[in-house]
């Protein structure tokens, strides 16, 4: 709908200069009823909802309406006025300057189209909450003003229904944000789960506080996830910098559930009072996955995990003499669900950073591993939904060769299956190798 509402646009452009170049006329009752009629057909479409009105089509509906009132003003003016000279090259400059203008006002319908939201299935409405915890035990190392680390949260969970309900902690990717997987959290809350996604102050794209506080990503971290992914660093860098990562977002993590268990017990929140404490999960896309699966490893009170797309940066060693990562030894007994996409799968054989992912790992025999045959590491969260061209972009330009709903439907089926298997022990899970 966008593209062809931009074609439409500059053909209707074009064929106005084409006619004021033709019959010779910088002014024209037909030039002046085609604008307004564009204007007017573009609000039918609106509130027919055939055009899903969203804040992003605001400059476009703003040009067509200055064009509109335009043109109406030249018509009154016609009746008391003489119509001014023709001039040859004033439709062509005047279209060379508002083409690109239509461009430009269509840009953020381009980058973020109307689309469908995936299909909720559950019988319970979901509600959300957002919060803003601050850790007076750690000192936020971004900043040099010697201030408590803080950490945004927010909730997807059941709307009006009785009962405690398992607690699923979900960490978000290298630069992404809490909201990166909001149909599966959506999809899980339907079905009776607690879901709390965390944005890793600095280590997100963004983050806003409750008090309206905005932090953006920490360049250095940024420049930092960009040369690891080039192959900048020595292996013993690399590895020494995985860790530092994962302490971070494991001490995030940590903090939140310790938070969240502590309002549990206390039961005074409509959100708190909802959470079954003894039911736990984490899960997470990229490092956010990566950080689970340390994650489980220190708490005693996880139950169930899902990776997704994501290096076991935790089960990896160092070895200084034959400069080489190599596995832990420790067998993983945690129910744990893998799902990667073409990106990750590729790599599981090699001796790179996913060495301790491998299938054949007898630490992690237990594991369920699915594989999303032609998607791209982002087809496993919801931004090729929102916007298809910043996907791709971040993809460098890589397109996935798999159905995007299909991709971001599917999984979020399987990871309700596998939670209900593992923390509420209903039915039977038994994915396919590959999807």
């Amino acid at each position: 709908m966008e593209i062809l509402i931009l074609v439409v646009t500059l053909v209707f452009e074009l064929a106005i200069a084409v006619y004021s170049i033709v019959t010779k006329q910088s002014r024209s009752k037909i030039k002046s009823w085609t604008r307004i009629a564009m204007f007017i057909v573009f609000m039918i479409l609106s509130v027919g909802k055939v055009v899903v009105w969203e804040y992003t089509w605001g400059l476009f509906a703003g040009l067509l309406f200055i064009l509109a009132f335009k043109e109406m003003v030249a018509l009154l003016r016609n009746q008391t006025h003489h119509t001014p000279r023709y001039k040859v090259f004033s439709p062509i400059w005047k279209f060379l300057l508002l083409a690109p203008t239509v461009v430009v006002t269509l840009v953020p319908v381009l980058l973020f189209p109307q689309h469908r939201l995936p299909q909720v299935t559950g019988p319970y409405p979901v509600a959300t909450a957002t919060y803003s915890y601050a850790d007076k035990n750690r000192i936020e190392e971004f900043t040099d003003q010697k201030d408590n680390r803080f950490v945004n949260v927010e909730f997807w969970y059941p709307e009006q229904a009785d009962g405690t309900y398992p607690l699923l902690v979900f960490s978000h990717g290298a630069f992404g944000i809490k909201t990166s997987n909001t149909s599966t959290f959506t999809e899980l809350a339907s079905h009776g789960y607690v879901v709390v996604s965390i944005d890793h102050p600095y280590h997100s794209f963004y983050t806003v506080s409750e008090d309206g506080k905005v932090v953006t990503i920490n360049p250095m971290y940024m420049q930092e996830v960009n040369n690891a992914n080039k192959g900048v660093y020595s292996l013993g860098e690399f590895f020494e910098l995985t860790q530092k990562w994962m302490k971070l977002r494991t001490d995030d993590m940590d903090f939140v559930m310790d938070t969240i268990l502590e309002q549990a017990e206390q039961k005074k929140d409509s959100v708190y009072k909802r959470i079954d404490t003894q039911k736990i999960g984490v899960f997470g896309h990229s490092m956010g996955g990566a950080a689970s699966i340390a994650l489980s490893r220190e708490r005693d009170d996880i139950d169930a995990v899902v990776n997704i797309d994501a290096p076991f940066f935790s089960e990896l060693v160092y070895d200084k003499v034959t400069n080489e990562l190599k596995a832990k030894s420790e067998a993983y007994t945690i129910p744990l669900l893998n799902v990667y996409s073409d990106d990750v799968w590729i790599q599981l054989d090699s001796s790179s950073s996913y060495i301790a992912n491998r299938i054949s790992n007898e630490n992690f025999k237990g594991a369920y591993t699915v594989h999303f045959k032609g998607a791209k590491h982002l087809s496993l969260t919801d931004l090729p939904l929102f916007s298809p061209i910043l996907a791709n972009l971040l993809q460098q330009g890589r397109k996935a060769d798999i159905d995007k709903y299909y991709a971001i439907e599917t999984q979020n089926e399987l990871i309700l299956r596998f939670f209900d298997y593992a923390l509420k022990n209903q039915g039977q899970f038994a994915p396919k190798a590959t999807y």
